[in-house]
């Protein structure tokens, strides 16, 4: 019993292992002692071992040359943690094991890892420039670690303080809103853990200040020759750039002096008048600012009034035209009285004394009373002018007889025509000349006045076109007879051109509208292929202006015209030859009146309200290769704008500015519009016109825009190549003419030639101005084909090649071969060995059957030689006379030559 006793004592005193400590991970830097506790217990006192990713853990008590040692306390001490590159014998999951003979107890396991931090930062921040009050960011990725490195900041060296509102740092990136010049300077990016730091490279953070205006220049108004300065003073930081502009165009050097903040113009003219502008730039930013050049120029006379001895009942007319800058007002007023003339000056009932537009002063049935003399002044703010001329009563005389006038005729752009006019009467008459009512003579040496009274124009122009007046003038009265010029683009036989189509008669009228038709004229020459239509309203403008063409029938219906407007038209006819005379005017026709709507509201009140509105164009801007748009602000706006009338028309690319062309935008409100359908590459002057009815306010100032270029669509025409010299010449000449206008796209810069062979190393390219129709292209090779083509090219690019022309220069047959390339095997078939002996032989055979055929007949010839009226095949003259052959005298064969040997 006692025995069973204390056998049951013992077992309760031994127990097998348990941990009651168990180990936790670890991250440890590399070289640093580290250690993983393990504490066991259990009776008898259990042994403990360390085992790595399933491995024995090998101790200073299996090795005391190891550096890892096992405690006492059952703890595992690393004297230093190893780690390499290859071997990372310390890093890995540990467990510990608890013996005894009762059994054994495991702890959880417990990773070692080691730590680590890389010096490359994956991401090194970059220097930026901001302008004070922007938001700048900094931004950074820390190198690899682990664990992962957390950042800061730091400024020139001290640690960036966040306690600033301005100052955020999320991650690697550091943001700093409202920027002030204080935040200059240099920021480095700081990656740490439990490794330590790390530093990334040095970044630049620069803070400018944009331009800000200190002085603007204003708006300027000198007279002609005066001196004008415009100051511009900027700051900013870094010290801005600054230069002058004028209407977009950086100022040419040498016409404007420039000194610092400042810009003068010595002796102003009237090219100077525009808007100067002033740019400032720097690192940060750049600001302009504007200012608007006015010229003015004083009053001068143009034509001055001139005495006249005027009869009794007739008209005296006294001229007077000025210029100026602006137009000046030009009124009159009669010696002693205290009455202004001004032009279109509602004259009273029983007045027969007016002023016309352009400031001629007209004295209708002149009695004696009206003798005296008059002055003509002209008034504007830079000065005034004043003429003065006497009128004076002469006997009852009638006015002189213009007996032979010049009559309506078109001629060729730069010959010569004579506009005959002779005039008589008593006193003799002296004869005048104007063109579209101005006077001519003396304006231009092209113009000169003969003896007789006609008028000569050499070299004319396009612009010669218009209506000309001739004025026989006497003491006893004045005498005009009218008759318009036409200068057309292309020299033609007159005789060639069509006859005049039929008077038009008017089929149907509208407000806006006028339907016409006609008769074909007489045709000559080639048939008549379309027509122009040419319309005059008086109060539309002071010429004729073409509304339509490329009319292809003998009716049409012209749109778009003035309400209550009296027009006339003619109708011209157009072959290949060109444009034919008019035909008779029709009827004065008026356009129907504006819609009882506008009934009942004073006239003379909406054209003042209408003369109050001051229209300002902003600059154009270019949408496309077609199309502009046009904004534009308005001052003084009024009750009675009903819409706005864009005109525009085509600047570039014509001798002279084209016609208006009319868009109206009907919404009062709007204020821009899109042009669309343009030409590409062409300048267009645009201007802005409000409204309402029939009522039309002032012009705004007229602004020009171009549109887009494109190279040309279609090719240069009428390519030739010619051989230059000798047949063993190496030059060829190239002649072309311009692509058609309407498919240039723009202004051409130039053309290129390209003469091209099969190889490479022959090619021959050459590139020549636009103003240039031909050229000699040299250093080619005799004996080798090369395709000739051209190109025209604007600033958008070369456009389409012309079609190859081929040559061989020291061909034996033609120089110039034009088709397609398949031609090079005909030349290569001719230079083989094979096909020049096969030709000798038969050349030889061909001449073996001739002499065998000569034989023959002469031995025919003997036999038939007594046989009269047989006459040679052929008759032999002397040199110089023709070789005549009878119709049936069997040489056919003739016929097959090739079309070179015929």
């Amino acid at each position: 019993m006692l025995r069973l006793l204390l056998q049951q004592d013992l077992s309760l005193s031994y127990f097998p292992p348990r941990i009651v400590e168990h180990p936790s991970d670890l991250i440890v830097s590399k070289g640093e002692p580290a250690t993983l506790n393990c504490k066991a217990e259990g009776r008898p006192t259990p042994t403990v071992e360390w085992y790595k990713d399933g491995e024995r853990v090998e101790t200073d008590r299996d090795n005391p040359r190891s550096h890892r040692m096992l405690l006492p306390s059952g703890s595992l001490f690393f004297l230093r943690i190893v780690h390499g590159r290859r071997s990372k014998p310390d890093d890995g999951s540990y467990v510990c094991v608890a013996r005894n003979y009762l059994g054994e107890a495991v702890s959880r396991n417990a990773s070692l890892e080691v730590a680590l931090l890389r010096d490359d930062f994956r991401q090194n921040p970059q220097d930026a420039v901001v302008a004070v009050g922007e938001t700048a960011s900094l931004e950074c990725q820390a190198p690899r670690g682990h664990p992962e490195p957390t950042t800061f900041w730091r400024k020139d060296k001290a640690r960036l303080d966040l306690k600033d509102d301005r100052v955020t740092v999320r991650g690697g990136k550091l943001t700093i809103s409202n920027t002030k010049k204080s935040d200059t300077g240099t920021y480095v990016c700081v990656a740490t853990n439990m490794v330590g730091e790390r530093e990334s490279e040095k970044a630049q953070l620069s803070v400018f200040e944009r331009p800000v205006f200190v002085q603007r220049p204003v708006n300027q108004v000198v007279l002609v020759d005066e001196s004008v300065e415009f100051r511009c003073q900027v700051h900013g930081d870094p010290p801005p750039t600054l230069r002058w502009k004028k209407e977009d165009v950086d100022i040419p050097r040498g016409r404007y002096e420039k000194e610092d903040f400042l810009l003068r113009i010595k002796k102003a003219s009237a090219s100077d008048q525009g808007t100067f502008t002033c740019l400032a730039e720097n690192r940060v930013g750049k600001v302009e600012a504007s200012a608007y050049l006015t010229i003015r120029e004083a009053p001068q006379f143009v034509v001055r009034p001139r005495d006249q001895i005027v009869a009794q009942g007739r008209t005296a007319t006294f001229p007077c035209e000025t210029r100026g800058k602006p137009q000046p007002t030009v009124f009159w007023q009669r010696e002693g009285s205290q009455d202004l003339l001004f032009p279109n000056q509602p004259t009273q009932d029983d007045s027969h004394v007016s002023v016309s537009v352009n400031g001629e002063l007209t004295i209708s049935s002149v009695q004696r009373s009206d003798a005296g003399y008059y002055i003509c002044q002209a008034l504007t703010v830079a000065g005034s002018i004043m003429a003065k001329a006497q009128l004076r009563g002469a006997s009852d005389r009638p006015p002189p007889i213009i007996r032979q006038g010049p009559s309506n005729q078109t001629q060729a752009l730069g010959g010569a025509t004579l506009l005959r006019c002779q005039a008589s009467g008593e006193p003799e008459p002296t004869v005048s000349w104007r063109k579209n009512g101005a006077s001519l003579l003396g304006k231009d040496p092209r113009f000169s006045l003969l003896d007789h009274g006609s008028l000569q124009i050499q070299s004319t122009r396009l612009s010669d076109s218009g209506l000309y007046t001739c004025v026989a003038t006497s003491s006893s009265g004045e005498t005009s007879w009218n008759s318009s010029e036409l200068v057309d683009f292309m020299s033609h036989n007159a005789t060639a051109l069509p006859g005049p189509p039929s008077k038009p008669e008017v089929t149907d009228v509208t407000k806006s509208s006028i339907s016409l038709s006609w008769e074909p004229g007489p045709e000559a020459g080639s048939p008549v292929s379309s027509y122009v239509i040419e319309a005059f309203g008086q109060s539309v403008s002071n010429s004729w202006q073409t509304v339509a063409d490329h009319v292809k029938t003998t009716e049409y219906t012209v749109k778009d015209l003035r309400p209550n407007t009296v027009y006339l038209f003619i109708i011209r006819a157009v072959n290949a030859q060109g444009l034919g005379n008019p035909s008779p005017m029709s009827e004065p026709v008026r356009t129907q009146d504006i819609s009882p709507t506008a009934q009942g509201v004073d006239h003379r009140r909406v054209q003042k309200e209408l003369g109050d509105v001051l229209v300002s164009m902003h600059n154009p801007v270019v949408l496309s290769f077609t199309s502009v748009q046009v904004t534009w602000t308005v001052e003084n706006p009024s009750q009675f704008i009903q819409g706005y009338r864009v005109l525009y028309r085509q600047t570039s690319g014509l001798p002279s500015p084209g016609p208006w062309q009319i868009q109206d935008l009907k919404v009062a409100s709007e204020r821009d519009i899109t042009l669309s359908g343009l030409k590409k590459g062409i300048v267009y002057e645009i201007k802005v016109r409000p409204y309402f009815n029939e009522f039309q306010g002032a012009d705004s100032e007229s602004m020009t825009a171009r549109t887009m270029e494109e190279s040309p669509s279609a090719p240069p025409q009428q390519v030739t190549v010619l051989t230059v010299g000798s047949h063993n010449s190496t030059s060829i000449s190239v002649s072309w003419d311009p692509p058609p206008s309407d498919q240039q796209n723009g202004i051409i810069q130039e053309y290129k030639i390209w003469c091209l062979a099969n190889e490479t190393r022959f090619h021959v390219n050459k590139s020549v101005d636009a103003t240039i129709r031909s050229v000699v292209v040299g250093g080619l090779q005799t004996g080798v084909q090369y395709r000739v083509e051209v190109a025209a090219g604007t600033s958008a690019g070369v456009g389409v090649k012309s079609k190859p022309q081929l040559i061989i220069l020291g061909a034996e047959l033609r120089d110039i071969m034009t088709g397609s390339e398949g031609n090079n095997s005909i030349s290569d078939v001719v230079k083989q060995p094979a096909f020049i002996a096969g030709l000798g032989g038969a050349c030889w055979i061909v001449l073996m059957g001739f002499s065998a055929w000569l034989y023959w007949r002469r031995k025919k010839r003997k036999g038939l030689s007594n046989y009269a009226g047989v006459s040679p095949p052929f008759e032999l003259k002397p040199l110089g006379q023709s070789v005549q052959f009878p119709k049936n005298a069997g040489m056919q064969w003739f016929d097959t030559l090739p079309p070179q040997l015929s």
